[in-house]
């Protein structure tokens, strides 16, 4: 009788939680009437101001995803007093990765302008990123110019990359076997290895200013496993706060969809990596 008293308890205090999140959905970031520029926001409607916002943007090989797909992660951080942005932009093959990554600027600058709307404050700006997310988040952090064509400086107080893919891409192409996921990946990054080596982060890491939390899985993808610490590397080199995890017994997607349980132990990590430099002055 006790066990199910507190069962239902607890159901009542998720219910009650759930229910305090609020979404403000389909926000059009870039002027336009595309369904690729818009954004979800969830935030705790409980009157606290100036809270942290997480910016998330999806992976899928540049050429899937979206927004809807990740409601719950919006939701299980917005619970943790994270507001939380999700965003979708232009896919392969209709776009290539400069528009992606112009488009993800766009999204950032839309969230400094607006977030207090939503008590957030537009000096705690973090983006989060899984797979091609993450390469899409670090290249708008690393390289100076998509920033310099959204027209404001790089706000972004901190990044978390979630198991990243493409942080050399060059590497990575000039190297991998030419299956089905190599010519789809071409039709992002084309076939010139000028291009591969423009569209990887790794090439821009001295840019790099602000703290890093990096997770990368134990049965990832190769890759992923030897750029990952490379970039942890490079940014510890330079005197850049950098933590990284490896996450035992998790390959690529299930370093995203473990995340679907909000006690996952990744919300730990990021929420006190969040809180903790919300409250630090970075240089950008």
């Amino acid at each position: 009788m006790i066990k199910y008293l507190v069962l239902v308890m607890l159901l009542f205090q998720t219910i009650l939680s759930s229910a305090q999140v609020k979404t403000a959905k389909n926000i059009n970031y870039a002027n336009n009437s595309e369904v690729s520029n818009t954004l979800n926001i969830f935030y705790k409607n409980d009157g606290v101001k100036d809270k942290p916002v997480l910016i998330f943007i999806h992976g899928g090989s540049w050429s899937s995803g979206k927004k809807e797909t990740y409601w719950w992660l919006g939701r299980n951080f917005a619970r943790k007093g994270i507001v939380t942005v999700i965003i979708n932009y232009p896919l392969a093959p209709n776009a290539q990765y400069e528009k992606m990554a112009d488009d993800c600027a766009l999204a950032v600058k839309w969230v400094q302008a607006n977030i207090t709307d939503y008590n957030s404050s537009p000096e705690k700006i973090f983006v989060m990123g899984h797979s091609a997310g993450a390469h899409l988040g670090e290249l708008i952090n690393a390289d100076p110019k998509y920033f310099k064509h959204a027209g404001i400086k790089n706000p972004i107080k901190g990044m978390i990359l979630n198991d990243p893919f493409g942080l050399d891409l060059y590497e990575y192409l000039t190297t991998a076997e030419k299956d089905d996921f190599y010519y789809d990946f071409l039709r992002t990054f084309t076939d010139k290895p000028s291009v591969w080596k423009s569209a990887s982060p790794l090439d821009y890491v001295n840019n790099i200013k602000n703290p890093h939390l990096l997770f990368y899985g134990s049965k990832t993808y190769g890759a992923i496993k030897l750029q990952t610490p490379r970039l942890r590397e490079k940014l510890k080199a330079n005197n850049v706060a950098v933590e990284i995890k490896e996450i035992k017994g998790k390959s690529h997607v299930p370093m995203i969809s473990q995340m679907i349980l909000g006690g996952n132990d990744l919300y730990k990590d990021i929420v006190e990596f969040i809180l903790l430099n919300s409250s630090l002055q970075t240089s950008k």
